[in-house]
Protein backbone atom coordinates (compact mmCIF):
# COMPACT_ATOMS: atom_id res chain seq x y z
CA UNK A 1 0.00 0.00 0.00
CA UNK A 2 1.64 3.56 -0.79
CA UNK A 3 0.23 6.82 1.13
CA UNK A 4 0.89 10.87 0.01
CA UNK A 5 -0.70 13.47 2.40
CA UNK A 6 -0.23 17.03 0.62
CA UNK A 7 -1.83 20.18 1.08
CA UNK A 8 -3.14 21.93 -2.25
CA UNK A 9 -5.25 24.34 -2.99
CA UNK A 10 -6.62 25.44 0.00
CA UNK A 11 -7.04 21.41 1.08
CA UNK A 12 -5.65 18.77 2.60
CA UNK A 13 -5.43 15.61 0.33
CA UNK A 14 -4.60 12.38 1.47
CA UNK A 15 -4.26 9.80 -1.53
CA UNK A 16 -3.85 6.16 -0.61
CA UNK A 17 -3.56 2.92 -3.35
CA UNK A 18 -3.68 -0.34 -2.57
CA UNK A 19 -3.12 -3.70 -4.89
CA UNK A 20 -4.39 -7.25 -3.88
CA UNK A 21 -4.15 -10.25 -6.77
CA UNK A 22 -7.61 -12.30 -6.99
CA UNK A 23 -7.89 -15.61 -8.59
CA UNK A 24 -11.39 -17.33 -9.76
CA UNK A 25 -12.88 -14.00 -10.62
CA UNK A 26 -16.44 -14.67 -11.90
CA UNK A 27 -16.44 -11.97 -14.62
CA UNK A 28 -13.91 -13.21 -17.03
CA UNK A 29 -13.02 -10.14 -18.78
CA UNK A 30 -12.13 -8.36 -15.51
CA UNK A 31 -8.57 -6.68 -14.79
CA UNK A 32 -7.56 -4.10 -12.87
CA UNK A 33 -6.82 -0.74 -13.29
CA UNK A 34 -3.98 1.57 -13.25
CA UNK A 35 -3.20 5.35 -11.94
CA UNK A 36 -3.66 6.03 -15.55
CA UNK A 37 -7.28 5.74 -15.27
CA UNK A 38 -7.76 8.33 -12.76
CA UNK A 39 -5.75 10.95 -15.46
CA UNK A 40 -8.52 9.96 -17.98
CA UNK A 41 -11.36 10.74 -15.37
CA UNK A 42 -9.48 14.12 -14.33
CA UNK A 43 -9.10 15.40 -17.74
CA UNK A 44 -12.13 14.47 -19.33
CA UNK A 45 -14.32 14.98 -16.16
CA UNK A 46 -12.05 17.63 -14.31
CA UNK A 47 -12.57 15.51 -11.26
CA UNK A 48 -9.64 17.42 -9.37
CA UNK A 49 -11.44 20.24 -9.37
CA UNK A 50 -14.96 18.66 -8.12
CA UNK A 51 -16.45 20.50 -5.27
CA UNK A 52 -17.96 17.16 -4.01
CA UNK A 53 -15.68 16.47 -1.02
CA UNK A 54 -18.06 14.62 1.74
CA UNK A 55 -19.38 11.47 2.66
CA UNK A 56 -19.50 8.77 -0.60
CA UNK A 57 -20.25 11.59 -3.08
CA UNK A 58 -16.58 11.44 -4.51
CA UNK A 59 -16.73 7.99 -5.02
CA UNK A 60 -20.13 7.62 -6.16
CA UNK A 61 -19.54 10.54 -9.00
CA UNK A 62 -15.84 8.28 -10.26
CA UNK A 63 -18.25 5.45 -10.49
CA UNK A 64 -20.80 7.13 -12.62
CA UNK A 65 -17.34 8.61 -14.48
CA UNK A 66 -15.95 4.91 -14.71
CA UNK A 67 -19.14 3.84 -16.05
CA UNK A 68 -19.17 6.33 -18.64
CA UNK A 69 -15.76 5.61 -19.86
CA UNK A 70 -16.23 1.71 -19.82
CA UNK A 71 -19.11 1.66 -21.33
CA UNK A 72 -17.85 4.41 -24.41
CA UNK A 73 -14.65 1.73 -24.59
CA UNK A 74 -16.73 -1.37 -24.85
CA UNK A 75 -18.26 0.43 -27.98
CA UNK A 76 -14.58 0.09 -29.58
CA UNK A 77 -13.87 4.31 -29.14
CA UNK A 78 -10.23 5.40 -28.23
CA UNK A 79 -11.21 9.46 -27.81
CA UNK A 80 -13.29 9.25 -24.59
CA UNK A 81 -13.96 12.89 -25.16
CA UNK A 82 -15.27 12.95 -28.52
CA UNK A 83 -17.30 10.12 -27.72
CA UNK A 84 -18.92 11.87 -24.75
CA UNK A 85 -19.73 14.49 -26.06
CA UNK A 86 -21.44 12.87 -29.15
CA UNK A 87 -23.60 10.88 -26.85
CA UNK A 88 -24.71 14.22 -24.87
CA UNK A 89 -25.87 15.85 -28.14
CA UNK A 90 -28.62 13.30 -28.02
CA UNK A 91 -30.45 11.53 -25.06
CA UNK A 92 -31.22 8.28 -26.87
CA UNK A 93 -27.30 7.22 -27.74
CA UNK A 94 -26.47 6.50 -23.92
CA UNK A 95 -29.59 4.80 -24.13
CA UNK A 96 -28.95 2.45 -26.71
CA UNK A 97 -25.03 2.65 -25.82
CA UNK A 98 -26.30 0.80 -22.75
CA UNK A 99 -28.44 -1.42 -24.32
CA UNK A 100 -31.21 0.46 -22.88
CA UNK A 101 -33.40 1.61 -26.43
Amino acid sequence: MGRTKQTSHGRSEIRRIKVATVKNLLFPGARQTTEAHHHVRDTTFTEDASQLRTGNAPRAMATWRDLAIGAVKLNGTTNIAAALRRNARDPRRPLALLGLA
